[in-house]
């Protein structure tokens, strides 16, 4: 019987070769701790989850950027940061491009679900809006934050 834990590690593989990048350690503990969370994580998030590994801040940030290129990660500008999460989820996640919440306090960002934000293309509208290449974000006060 296989274990869990070495069906993960086959399927992170997967998911690098998939995207013609050499495998290796830093990018499968990268993609491991971004499957791990169910929110777009920051470079220095990431860099905290795997300081214990002896993974540098400088590696990690290479890796998101690689996976985030070969379309393994899908990475979005909130604010003055980059956040980076799996462009493709079999949980809750849409491989498409969804919407995201950010606080405008804490900065937290919280993936919406769909349906959360409808757009509708009208005479006039950017060629982006029609062809969906959208990075849309909604900015308020969390629950935490109110």
């Amino acid at each position: 019987m296989r274990s869990a834990k070495k069906d993960d590690r086959e399927a992170l593989v997967a998911m690098i070769r998939g995207a013609g990048l050499r495998v290796t350690s830093s990018r499968t503990a990268v993609l491991a701790a971004l499957r791990d969370t169910a929110v777009p994580l920051s470079h220095a998030d990431v860099a905290a989850k795997l300081e214990h590994l002896g993974v540098d801040r400088t590696t990690v940030y290479r890796n998101l950027i690689d996976l985030a290129e070969a379309g393994v990660l899908r990475r979005s500008d909130v604010g003055h940061t980059w956040r980076f999460e799996l462009a493709s989820r079999d949980d809750e996640h849409e491989a498409a491009q969804h919407p995201h919440f950010v606080c405008t306090d804490c900065g937290k960002v919280a993936c919406l679900p769909a349906g959360t934000v409808a757009l509708k293309a009208v005479r006039g509208s950017p060629g982006a809006l029609r062809r969906g290449n959208l990075e849309i974000q909604v900015r308020g006060l969390c629950d935490a934050c109110t």
